[in-house]
């Protein structure tokens, strides 16, 4: 196959995969009018529509549906090939880009960047802290990092941290001037912190659950905040009663700065997961990123202690 053919066919085949020029022109590093005339000759070549085109969507012929077919099981052997080659090398080498929630950030792979580095000095690493679910596809991330209720069902994934437990939590000082909540109505009567999303705009539920019972309380305070630090500092400061993932408040409760309050009562955060559009054309420092995190995801849940 000639080197223009291959690189036709490996466009025809993203654009399948993603229902996107602008997604697959992303993933390959490529412009969007390059990609889209890279489809339109290989159509031409074969004389057949492969695909259906609209300004909303992009769906497959019968034929392009027969050619993604064959087509992937190749592309797949001759990327295993080229892997085996690079195992070969001592060392993986490139730009590596991460997209990942602000917390994820510092609590999972901040501490392990040392180690990481260490172990891969020629990669080169860089970090854009985003809690708004941008597509790391169109950012040209190469993976990202978040929860996986907010992971879209098409990307592989690999779980970094268990789901976790929603606790309330009060600092002393706070709880010397208010009794603390015997039940989750009664949160109604405190100030409490309150957490804006920035992948949507709204304020986060306090949702409970207790004996299968679940309930949803509209608390209220004088504070809203975007960032799940600036909210864990307002309450360690005493300004009110805090809704964190376990991983987030558990140093501060055992060193005594933090005490839970509701603890019949507990939430729930879905697990963290490291995730990525593709196996296929998966570099080097990518590898050797889900490899060493997949290591390392067993100690997670000690990382702030």
């Amino acid at each position: 196959m000639r080197g223009t053919q291959f690189a036709e066919l490996s466009a025809f085949v993203a654009v399948a995969e993603q229902r996107s020029f602008s997604k697959a022109a992303a993933q390959l590093g490529i412009s969007r009018p390059g990609i889209s005339e890279m489809v339109r000759s290989l159509e031409e070549r074969l004389g057949v529509r492969l695909l259906n085109r609209t300004t909303r969507s992009v769906a497959l012929t019968e034929a392009g549906e027969r050619l993604l077919a064959d087509a992937e099981p190749i592309l797949d052997a001759i990327e295993k090939a080229v892997d085996h080659v690079n195992a070969l090398r001592d060392k993986p080498s490139g730009a590596l880009r991460l997209n990942m929630h602000r917390a994820a950030a510092a609590l999972l792979v901040g501490p392990l960047l040392r180690q990481f580095l260490t172990k891969y000095p020629d990669i080169k690493v860089e970090i854009t802290a985003d809690d708004t679910n941008s597509d790391i596809v169109s950012g040209r991330f190469d993976a990202g990092i978040r929860r996986g209720d907010r992971i879209a069902k098409d990307m592989i994934a690999v779980r970094l941290l268990e789901d976790q437990r929603a606790l309330v939590v009060a600092s002393p000082a706070y709880l010397t001037r208010h009794p603390p909540p015997a039940t989750p109505q009664d949160l109604l009567a405190h100030n409490c912190v309150r957490l804006r999303l920035d992948w949507n705009g709204s304020i986060q539920q306090w949702d409970f659950e207790r004996d299968g019972r679940r309930l949803e309380v509209a608390v209220d305070g004088s504070l809203i905040l975007n960032d799940w630090f600036l909210v864990l500092h307002a309450v360690l400061d005493g300004l009110g009663i805090g809704y964190f993932p376990e991983i987030l408040v558990s140093s501060h409760l055992a060193n005594g700065r933090l005490v839970r309050v509701l603890n019949d009562w507990s939430g729930h955060f879905s697990g963290v997961f490291l995730f990525y559009p593709s196996r296929r054309q998966m570099p080097g420092p990518l590898r050797a990123f889900v490899d060493f995190m997949r290591a390392h995801n067993t100690i997670a849940q000690s990382w702030t202690d």
